[in-house]
């Protein structure tokens, strides 16, 4: 009798693709609501986060031919926070979709991944808490508002849950595969009709060293799934058995056997694939050292509170645990900052969800499943290291949303289970209680699609309509200082400065220092790297000095996801550039022996000067008259507005002077000022030379004589509060012949 055909590809690959046809039918209706709410509100295609358009800008600059470089001309910038999704939007660009028709691409992404999630979640959830806890647990998912806002938001949110997830699930099932036949216990539930057949292992294997070595390119929070996917593969190349002894072969035929051969080497293999994940970390970090000279990202520069210079131990642990306690208090429970997500009370649901998976793992013999559940939930504890982790509505927590929408199933099966060993009849507990999950969480979608729509709005009546405004009034070789970056450089066309520093090379570190700091920094930066505008929150920007006339704002009111109400175009102004550099008094033949600018990291760091924690937080430019003086010489009257960078309230300053040679007598010239007045007493190498008195207003310029023979190379100096609630520091010179 002959063999029966095999099934077609065709027939094989819609076998594979059935499973999605519900919930790609769930997500294509969401996402047509979505989409309504947002033309209906904008009036055209629209995105409710800036940072989207910032990916869509490194997609065009891609399919130009510009490896990730943001401003056509300057080369590689490290502040794309994903690296494959403006990979995937590139084609779509190459292909004709500019301008907002790029919109509809990246909805269709969202589309996909929302609905591969869904799937993702459901098998995920399946060995643990069964078919029908499953099924809710897919439904949970793709009601889940947050992934809703985000599917649609332009953004890479759900696509980095749904790797994270499917990493999860393929490592789950390396670690503990379902037996080979189909059974109706619980702890290996039959796949449904026409669903594919398990792959094998090998296969398994493979797609898992994929996915963990893709993750981090999506997002760098990725490395989690790297590490479980490697976890999970050296474990199974480790545990692979032996095959069995061949028998021996005929004496006219001699040879060894090589089915041990084959295992070690299949086991060595295996080892080696175990290896693959860990390389996807690496990438990013490549191309930044090779392409921008450092390993760090931009993004990472800014953001992460690890490494960030105003925070020392005690203040980064407090910072940090702060960040864990609002988390777990306020985020995963459907507090102030995520009430449009999810329902008040979600912790404790979450919290006896984790319970239940504990018991699901032991019930059903996963005990593999629920700890690599267990590790996706606590990855949402990554954000925690974040400066803040609220910025755009949570997004950096809900790719590990998943986890807790498993650990919901789990919950629902127990109680189910539970129920049905009280009254056997109850056997619709299960999915009766996963159906409310799910509708507890459906319950918020109108009012995240609302929430959606009108930051979509906001966007584009603020940022995106500036974006068309450049492009049409300033010059073509106009540069543009901005804050939000996205839209701006997007739809101008024109060159963007990134006083942030997360899509210009270098400004990152000036912009976390703070905004004294970034004046002392544009001081020095080559005239053809200036803007010749800023289009700016001005109270973000905080750099008055810099900031010239007001050309057109953009007010959006009725809103909560702009950074300020009104953004302000301005033209640039330098002239104030250099004008606090000198004291307003100088004595002819005088010079000045030695400076320490204030706020200026680099004469910072040269003279060891002393900083507080989070002083970034009391880091001001300002501009004003030209202080009252007090020091020894002529007035210079061309010099009526300076400004300059400086630190507020300081107790104590210390720094170490460095003269070339001793001088015949010297001073030491003070701009300084104090809100309520203060006496400050001066010290060279640990002995006080004399005290001086700081009137409460603005800044004042003070001069001591300074015992020459006590200034030896290098010398320290103190400035220390004796009187008052502080002082602010601008600049110490020492000057003398």
């Amino acid at each position: 009798m002959a063999a029966p055909p095999a099934p077609s590809r065709l027939r094989a690959l819609a076998a594979r693709a059935l499973p999605y046809a519900p919930a790609l039918a769930a997500s294509g209706a969401l996402g047509a609501l979505c989409i309504r709410a947002i033309l209906a509100q904008a009036g055209r295609p629209a995105l409710p986060l800036d940072d989207a358009f910032i990916h869509m800008q490194y997609a065009r600059r891609l399919a130009e031919g510009g490896f990730f470089s943001f401003v056509a001309g300057e080369g590689y910038s490290s502040g794309a926070t994903s690296l494959l999704w403006p990979v995937l939007l590139a084609p779509f660009h190459a292909l004709g979709l500019r301008d907002l028709s790029l919109v509809y691409a990246v909805w269709a992404l969202g589309l996909v991944f929302h609905a591969a999630l869904a799937v993702e979640t459901a098998r995920l959830a399946r060995p643990l808490a069964g078919p029908a806890a499953a099924a809710g647990a897919g439904a949970m998912c793709a009601g889940f508002a947050a992934f809703a806002w985000f599917a649609w938001s332009g953004m890479e949110t759900v696509a980095f849950a749904w790797i994270l997830t499917r990493t999860a699930r393929l490592a789950a099932a390396l670690c503990e595969p379902a037996p080979p036949e189909a059974t109706t216990d619980s702890a290996a539930p039959a796949e449904p009709p026409g669903a594919p057949a398990q792959p094998p292992t090998a296969s398994i294997a493979r797609s898992l060293a994929l996915c963990g070595f893709v993750a981090p390119l999506l997002r760098p929070e990725g490395a989690l799934a790297s590490l479980l996917a490697a976890i999970a593969l050296a474990l199974s190349a480790s545990r692979a058995v032996p095959p069995a002894p061949l028998p021996a072969p005929p004496l006219s035929a001699p040879s060894p056997s090589r089915s041990g051969a084959l295992w070690h080497s299949a086991r060595s293999a295996g080892r080696l694939l175990a290896l693959a994940p860990l390389l996807g970390p690496l990438v990013v970090p490549a191309l930044n050292l090779l392409l921008a000279g450092h390993p760090t990202s931009s993004t990472t520069s800014v953001k992460w509170l690890i490494g960030n210079p105003n925070y020392d131990g005690p203040t980064l642990r407090a910072a940090l645990l702060d960040n864990v306690r609002l988390l777990v208090t306020d985020v995963i429970d459907g507090g102030q900052w995520t009430a449009v997500f999810l329902p008040e009370g979600s912790a404790a649901v979450i919290a006896l969800g984790a319970v239940a998976l504990a018991v699901a793992a032991h019930r059903r013999g996963r005990p593999a499943h629920a700890a690599i559940v267990g590790a996706l939930a606590l990855g949402a504890l990554l954000p925690c290291t974040y400066l803040s982790f609220l910025w755009n509505r949570v997004r950096y927590v809900w790719p590990f949303a998943p986890a807790w929408i498993v650990m919901a199933a789990c919950l629902a099966r127990e109680l189910g289970d539970a129920a049905q060993r009280l009254r056997p009849s109850l056997h619709y507990v299960t999915p009766l209680l996963a159906g409310a999950f799910a509708g507890a969480l459906a319950a918020r979608l109108p009012w995240a699609i609302g929430d959606l729509a009108n930051s979509a709005r906001a966007i584009d009546r603020q940022q995106v309509w500036l974006g068309r405004w450049a492009a049409q009034h300033l010059p073509e070789d106009a540069r543009i200082g901005v804050n939000d970056t996205g839209a701006l450089a997007y739809f101008s066309g024109r060159r963007t400065f990134d006083v942030v520093g997360l899509t210009t090379e270098g400004e990152a570190r000036y912009w976390v220092a703070g905004a004294g700091s970034r004046f002392e920094h544009y001081e020095k930066l080559p005239t053809e790297r200036r803007p010749t505008h800023f289009i700016v929150y001005p109270h973000w920007m905080a750099c008055p000095p810099v900031l010239g006339r007001a050309l057109v704002d953009a007010t959006v009111e009725d809103q909560a996801i702009l950074g300020g109400t009104t953004m302000i175009a301005y033209e640039a102004r330098w002239d104030l550039l250099g004008s606090g550099a000198l004291p307003v008094r100088s004595v002819p033949g005088e010079r000045i022996l030695d400076e320490l600018d204030v706020s200026d990291l680099e004469s910072e760091a040269a003279h060891a000067y002393a900083l507080d924690p989070l002083a970034d937080q009391r880091n001001m430019a300002i501009a004003l008259a030209a202080p009252e003086s007090s020091a020894p010489g002529e007035l210079d009257l061309t010099r009526t507005e300076l400004a300059d960078g400086g630190r507020y309230h300081r107790t104590a300053d210390r720094f170490v002077a460095h003269l070339a040679a001793l001088p015949a007598e010297a001073h030491l010239v003070l701009r300084v000022a104090s809100d309520d007045g203060a006496e400050l007493a001066v010290s060279v190498a640990g002995e006080e030379i004399g005290a001086i008195d700081v009137p409460r207003g603005p800044w004042v310029e003070r001069a001591l004589p300074l015992p020459a023979a006590r200034l030896s190379t290098p010398a320290p100096i103190a400035i220390t509060l004796r009187r008052g609630a502080g002082f602010h520091a601008f600049h110490y010179w020492i000057t003398g012949r």
